[in-house]
């Protein structure tokens, strides 16, 4: 297509499929308690869930890396909304029909919407980044912002569908969450579709500094994902056992304030950002302290801001890695795209749960029991505040990679030479 083209219901398209793709992720948490109540399902059992969803997604990057060029692209964005529809049509419909399948039904529906959820994170952001655009790195920061809003969206609508119609309800709830991604399955069919590189005939030399920016993009993008994603998953139980708040108010304050923080700032950069090397050098340090001081601090309020503010210094770590990438290698093709999406995934996974094998180990300990009574203290709060602080570790790391690209782009090692 030649450059006139119109590309901006392309661009539509996949900011809607981004705002209903996170109904994947966080509806079936809400769900939880009600197939424990309704079905029986252990809690180990709907832990398998998340696990499943995890590994899902990261076979699915992993094969983008490798075997790429073997897809249609352009067909394979058209067609994954309808996978998520059809997950969730199972995730619904096998419990309704079938009470003793339930557990299977969720299965199934988990793998095959995290499939689309897999294909979301590899194909749409170098979709947008295959877009003309004065300023790529705006429509990057605004594409990701919209899966914070949608996580918003989810919590707030089903949270209210489960209140006013009963949790007996959920199917329908699904349903309705089923139905928004064939809408964006018709939109991506109406939209032009820009050209994407698979590969690249590339010389040695810079398919060399190519693999060095992408490498240090993998590690950048998974303690940025790290240093997200515990918080993500811990800032709940780390408010109600550690701070001693209330389930609603860690749930409102906690998690939904997070999203909204991180949301917020994707947007503002999306409008005007800029320079994205200080934007995540910043992150990763003020992040790094935002967990020392929750975990450290005596004063409640102080660690309750902590927590919260840490949505705000974490937001660009996943969409900021990907914008630094296109600066340090130029149109990277679908496989880098696809091994920093595995990159991402694995940090999301691996973090949260290396924090619950601290806070289990730590509040085993004797040291945990004496430390708390010297601290007026239980050993649990001590292990949940011990396992914020050594989290911190992940974007300390992740300062560190950062350094190491600043003085190697410093000295000029990304930097094309020029022909003479």
């Amino acid at each position: 297509m030649n450059s006139q083209t119109d590309y901006s219901p392309t661009k539509r398209a996949c900011y809607f499929s981004y705002l209903s793709m996170s109904s994947a992720a966080c509806l079936p948490p809400i769900l939880f308690v009600t197939f424990h109540e309704m079905y029986g399902v252990s809690y180990a059992l709907l832990g398998t869930l998340v696990l499943v969803n995890f590994v899902t997604q990261l076979s699915i990057d992993l094969i983008f890396t490798f075997f790429s060029k073997h897809f249609n692209i352009r067909q394979t964005v058209r067609i994954m909304p309808l996978i998520t529809s059809l997950g969730f049509l199972i995730y619904a419909l096998i419990p309704m029909f079938f009470p003793e399948m339930a557990y299977a039904g969720m299965i199934v529906g988990t793998v095959i919407f995290s499939v689309a959820s897999g294909l979301s994170e590899v194909l749409l952001s170098p979709t947008i980044a295959a877009i003309p655009s004065d300023d790529p790195g705006r429509d990057m920061s605004r594409l990701h912002s919209l899966y914070g809003w949608g996580v918003v969206s989810v919590v707030v609508i089903s949270t209210a569908f489960l209140t006013v119609f009963g949790r007996e309800n959920w199917m329908y709830l699904t349903l309705f969450w089923a139905a928004l991604p064939i809408v964006t399955s018709v939109l991506f069919f109406l939209a032009p579709f820009p050209e994407i590189d698979l590969q690249q005939d590339l010389s040695p030399e810079k398919t060399r500094k190519k693999n060095l920016a992408l490498a240090l993009c993998v590690l950048c993008i998974f303690f940025g994902s790290c240093a997200e994603n515990s918080m993500t998953n811990w800032i709940s139980a780390f408010l109600e056992k550690a701070l001693g708040f209330s389930k609603t108010w860690c749930d409102l304050v906690g998690i939904a304030l997070f999203a909204v923080l991180l949301s917020l700032v994707r947007t503002v950069y999306a409008k005007y950002g800029k320079n994205i090397y200080p934007i995540l050098f910043f992150g990763m340090i003020a992040s790094a302290l935002c967990y020392m001081i929750a975990g450290f601090s005596p004063f409640t309020v102080l660690s309750l801001a902590a927590c919260v503010l840490t949505g705000i210094f974490t937001s660009m770590l996943w969409p900021g890695t990907l914008i630094l990438m296109e600066e340090l290698s130029p149109r990277p093709g679908v496989a880098a795209y696809a091994l920093l999406a595995a990159g991402g995934d694995f940090g999301a996974s691996v973090a949260p749960q290396l924090l619950g094998i601290t806070v289990d180990g730590v509040s085993a300990s004797e040291w945990a029991e004496e430390t708390g009574k010297a601290l007026s203290l239980s050993a649990e709060q001590i292990g949940m505040r011990t396992g914020i602080i050594t989290s911190a570790i992940f974007p300390i790391l992740g300062t560190v990679v950062l350094l190491i690209i600043g003085k190697l782009f410093s000295r000029g090692v990304f930097r094309e030479k020029k022909e003479k």
